[in-house]
C-alpha cells in the first residue's frame, strides 16, 4: 500500500481538480506527516507517475501574472477504482515495523549501563517532545478538522504513550540486564 498514492488520489477525489501546490499545501494543513508516511515533497513525482498510469489527468495549465505555470489535475474513473483498492489495502494492512531500538538493546551487551541509560533517556526526551506536540495540536483545532482527524491524532498519541511506557520499563530494568560491564 503506497500512502502517497492514496493521499493524492483521495485529495483529488475529495477536493476536485487541483494543482500540485494545492495538494502539497493540503498535506501540510492536514498534518499528513503526523499520521502517514506522506512527505509533501514527494507529491509532485507521485502526480506525474499517476498521470503516466492514467489514474489522474491534466485538465489545463494556469498562469497568474509572473508566477510559474501550474497544471491542474483531476482524478480519472480508473483513479477512483485504484483509490478504492488502496483504501481497502490500508484498512487491511497492520504495520508495526521493527524499531531499531530493539535490535540495539538486544546487541548492547558491550555498552556500559550509564551510556545505555543516556541513550534511552535521550529517546524518552524525544518521544516526550513529540507527545507534547501532539497534545498541543489536540488542544487547538484547525479549520476543517473532522472527527476522523481527532481519532487519527489520538491514535498517534496513544502509540507514543505506549512507547514511553516501554522505555520506562527498560530504564527500570537496566540493572537486571545481564552481561553489561
Amino acid at each position: 500500500m503506497n500512502p502517497t498514492r492514496l493521499f493524492v488520489l483521495s485529495a483529488l477525489a475529495k477536493g476536485g481538480a487541483m494543482y500540485g501546490h494545492q495538494i502539497r499545501r493540503d498535506a501540510r494543513v492536514d498534518r499528513a506527516e503526523l499520521w502517514s508516511d506522506v512527505r509533501p515533497g514527494s507529491l509532485y513525482g507521485a502526480l506525474h507517475r499517476l498521470e503516466d498510469e492514467g489514474l489522474v489527468r491534466a485538465l489545463r495549465t494556469e498562469q497568474e501574472g509572473r508566477l510559474p505555470a501550474r497544471t491542474v489535475y483531476e482524478i480519472t474513473d480508473e483513479g477512483r477504482r485504484e483509490l478504492a483498492v488502496l483504501q481497502a489495502e490500508a484498512f487491511e494492512e497492520v504495520r508495526f515495523p521493527p524499531d531499531p531500538v530493539d535490535l540495539a538493546l538486544a546487541t548492547a551487551s558491550d555498552i556500559d549501563e550509564a551510556t545505555l541509560r543516556g541513550h534511552l533517556e535521550d529517546r524518552v526526551r524525544d518521544l516526550t517532545a513529540r507527545l507534547a506536540r501532539l497534545d498541543h495540536l489536540a488542544d487547538r483545532r484547525w479549520a476543517d478538522q473532522t472527527p476522523a482527524d481527532d481519532l487519527v491524532l489520538e491514535h498517534a498519541r496513544l502509540r507514543l504513550r505506549a512507547e514511553l511506557e516501554w522505555h520506562g520499563l527498560v530504564l527500570d530494568q537496566l540493572g537486571k540486564l545481564g552481561g553489561r560491564p
